[in-house]
């Protein structure tokens, strides 16, 4: 895996509020780590020996999106041209539940469009990366 033709991008809903800005990234970092295990670096030593572990090898883009961007952002990942990448999302389904089981009966009854997505995170090749997110301003 050559990290300089991959990319990691997290589009967030700009418009929730801080705390749930904060959750929502959390979740889809962890989520990408299982499915992305070798982008994570080796465990490092620093000047006092002290360990640090590893952590994500390549950067990790923070875009800004909104309902309508995100809306339509998932829907072009689930098109044929799209598969190959690694796509994690977090919508108003999933927050909404308290434990997974919950999530899983949920969302089992809850249609692609009632799903209000909170954040999506992406990973894999930089040139399809930047064609789905490469016009999305940072989220600051």
């Amino acid at each position: 895996m050559n990290d300089s033709t991959m990319k990691c991008v997290m589009i967030i809903d700009s418009e929730l509020p801080i705390g749930i800005v904060a959750n929502t990234s959390a979740i889809l970092g962890i989520t990408l780590g299982k499915y992305i295990p070798k982008q994570i670096g080796a465990d490092v030593i620093d000047a006092s020996s002290q360990s640090h572990l590893g952590i994500i090898t390549i950067p990790v883009t923070m875009l800004r999106g909104n309902k309508a961007s995100l809306k339509d952002l998932r829907e072009r990942l689930y098109g044929p041209e799209f598969t190959d990448l690694v796509a994690v999302d977090f919508s108003n389904v999933a927050q909404s539940c308290n434990v997974y089981t919950e999530y899983i009966a949920k969302a089992a009854t809850t249609t692609d469009l009632e799903h209000n997505y909170f954040g999506i995170a992406i990973y894999g090749n930089k040139k399809k990366v930047n064609k789905l997110t490469g016009f999305m301003p940072l989220l600051r």
